[in-house]
């Protein structure tokens, strides 16, 4: 349904959008019900340039009315995280997945979603929008503590108490969702998986072996369909063998 305000006009609404595959399944939704505006963070991750570039993407394609990049330089000077401190290797993942999950891996970036969220409530304020989304997922992730739907649950506390009027909605639409329900979702709103960008490490082609590389390739697999993105080693789980990918090659 679409949301409409007093005036008859849709409401606002702001969209974390990383690009990712899960944030543009999260965007398709929001564009669908809201005037959406992205909101993206460039934090000093490998993939920075990468990520804007399918952000950018996604929220074109979507009919975004605004798109705001925003840097925090924090992540990058504090960090503890494979995602943002060079000194730390991005780790392989198994084929399979498994494992994947069973413990907080070294590309948690320490609360980061708190500061996406908080800029995204803040610009909410500004626009009037009383809906934030962001493509949370706890089920077949890599474990992060925030994503998990009681983070999220005092988040929302943290809203109603901490802002001016107190009625801004946090939406997290995929959190209960298997991954390749989320491909599936993705392909019956027409999401642009294409241009998405999931990978930890890669930049031309992504590099198939990392955590979130083997979650996503698994997830397109289950659902019966191709991931269209561009890999330099796609994973079979089936098989637990790799092969370098043609379209993926240099």
């Amino acid at each position: 349904m679409v949301e409409r305000g007093e005036n008859g006009h849709r409401e606002r609404a702001v969209v974390c959008l990383s690009g990712g595959m899960d944030s543009c399944v999260c965007a398709a939704l929001a564009a669908r019900e809201y005037d959406a505006y992205a909101l993206h963070c460039s934090y000093g991750q490998r993939t920075e340039e990468r990520e804007l570039e399918a952000a950018h993407g996604v929220a074109d394609a979507l009919g975004f009315r605004d798109f705001l990049r925003l840097r925090l330089d924090l992540f990058r000077r504090i960090g503890g995280s494979a995602l943002t401190d060079a000194r730390i290797q991005v780790p392989e993942a198994a084929a399979s997945g498994a494992g994947i999950g069973a413990e907080i891996p070294v590309t948690y970036v320490p609360f980061r979603n708190a500061h996406f969220l908080a800029a995204a409530v803040s610009w909410a304020e500004v626009l009037g929008a009383r809906t934030v989304f962001i493509g949370a997922v706890e089920q077949d992730s890599s474990g992060y503590p925030d994503c998990r739907p009681e983070y999220y649950a005092a988040f929302q506390e943290l809203i109603r108490r901490g802002t001016r009027d107190g009625d801004i909605v946090m939406r997290t639409p995929l959190i209960h969702m298997r991954k390749k329900e989320i491909v599936a979702l993705g392909l019956e709103l027409a999401a642009p998986l294409d241009l998405t960008w999931s990978c930890y490490s890669g930049q031309e082609a992504a590099c198939g072996v990392c955590e979130s590389c083997v979650l996503r390739l698994r997830a397109f697999e289950q659902a019966g369909v191709k991931d269209p993105i561009r890999y330099a080693k796609r994973w079979d789980s089936l098989t637990g063998t790799g092969e370098t990918s043609q379209e993926g090659a240099a």
